[in-house]
């Protein structure tokens, strides 16, 4: 290793606060449509899984432009993603503010996904990755961490508006907030070197994985899908679950709260496991964490409960999320991050849509949300299956191969 790659850049720290911000509040927006469901199925006569809809609207063009996003940072690079995201989700945020309909709903949404969730989440989170060549799993943690915290503070502060002002005004209240610091935050992105050299590069970096980059990120979209399923019924759906049970909004809000701050912790948790005990085994443990613990929302009924539920389902579903962030980090090479993100990302965010509609959905046919998340451990028991077998063919690739570990 030569002196240039004896430390990291000090910028390296840099994205990762910038790229904390701007996640912070994409996902923010993503998790406080549960806090936007009842107000608007009220007041439109709009069914629960119709209203739900927008979640997988805005997961399924996070997910196809992702793919593209993904493609344009591997050649031209993602030095204005960041202003161009914080732009248009402060547009769509205003917009939503003013809709009269479910089609201008759903539009909007689109909007915030397309051109705002898919450009600060995949493309970013690669070009993060590959600032560090020392414990960029840690790295990774804490830049994902800063969606788990947006999760957790924009409903809430979404709820309180709603309360005393009502959903038109929350909506462009969040509108003004996101401008002011999504473009301040935005203004610190920067490509990384390695990514830049590598994108210049006539040959193709090689990588320490047994596996082909396809094979690994067919195997890695392969469980995603089904783990985001599972993960996505509590996202859309507790708020709804718990001021049904008779909760007040500002009670379940602080669940999810207290759900999405423990993420924040999980995040980190999981991308330091990444570097210590490998990325794939830390998303196995953090996967099982979610798959156990989701189920049993609908039956725990009293706060101090809810409340350590909340804890240890954020803990570990968030610690997911980060794993397969180094997951991907350690698969592929420089040149192929971004696209190899996106890929992930598409497959997730298919999963979330799916399983937002469908926890309204289940609502909807039985009246209650026990099915909606039995269905969500099912899935995640299938992306655990998955996960096995992948293990298992890594192994049989290369014996005593320390897995996913530079």
């Amino acid at each position: 290793m030569n002196k240039m790659d004896s430390k990291d850049p000090g910028y390296a720290w840099v994205m990762v606060f910038s790229v904390f911000t701007l996640s912070a509040l994409s996902f923010g927006t993503l998790a406080s449509i549960s806090v936007f469901l009842k107000p608007l199925s009220s007041e439109f006569g709009w069914s629960r899984a119709e209203t739900s809809l927008a979640y997988t609207v805005i997961s399924f063009s996070s997910a196809t432009f992702g793919v593209f996003w993904g493609y344009i940072a591997d050649k031209y690079g993602t030095r204005w993603f960041g202003i161009i995201a914080a732009l248009m989700m402060s547009l769509s945020l205003f917009l939503l503010s003013k809709q009269t309909s479910i089609f201008y709903f759903y539009g909007f949404y689109f909007l915030f996904g397309a051109f705002g969730n898919a450009m600060v989440t995949s493309p970013l989170f690669a070009n993060v990755g590959f600032w560090f060549r020392h414990n960029p799993g840690l790295a990774l943690g804490i830049t994902a961490s800063g969606g788990a915290v947006g999760q957790g503070l924009i409903p809430y502060i979404s709820g309180i508006i709603i309360v005393s002002d009502g959903w038109r005004e929350a909506y462009s209240s969040m509108a003004i907030i996101y401008l002011l610091i999504a473009i301040p935050a935005a203004l610190f992105v920067r490509e990384s070197p390695r990514r830049e050299a590598a994108r210049k590069a006539k040959t193709e970096e090689p990588t320490d994985f047994p596996l082909s980059e396809k094979e690994a990120i067919t195997w890695l979209c392969s469980a995603v899908i089904f783990c985001c399923i599972c993960m996505s019924v509590p996202t859309v759906h507790l708020v709804p679950l718990l001021t049904d049970s008779d909760f007040s909004m500002e009670f379940a809000t602080s669940v999810l709260m207290v759900l999405m701050f423990c993420g924040a912790f999980g995040r980190i948790l999981g991308g330091k496991l990444g570097d210590t005990i490998g990325a794939l085994p830390a998303y196995v443990l953090m996967s099982t964490g979610q798959t156990i613990s989701v189920i049993w929302f609908p039956y725990v009924t009293n706060s101090m409960g809810l409340y350590l539920l909340a804890a240890f389902f954020g803990f570990t579903f968030s610690g997911v999320m980060s794993s397969i962030l180094v997951c991907t980090r350690m698969m592929v090479s420089a040149k192929f991050a971004g696209r190899a993100n996106s890929l992930g990302s598409f497959f997730g965010w298919t999963g979330m849509g799916i399983g937002g509609f469908f926890g309204g959905y289940f609502f909807d046919l039985f009246g209650d949300y026990y099915w909606s998340f039995a269905f969500a451990s099912i899935m995640g028991s299938i992306n655990l299956i998955i996960l096995l077998r992948f293990l298992a063919r890594i192994n049989s690739k290369r014996s005593g191969f320390v897995i996913l570990k530079m």
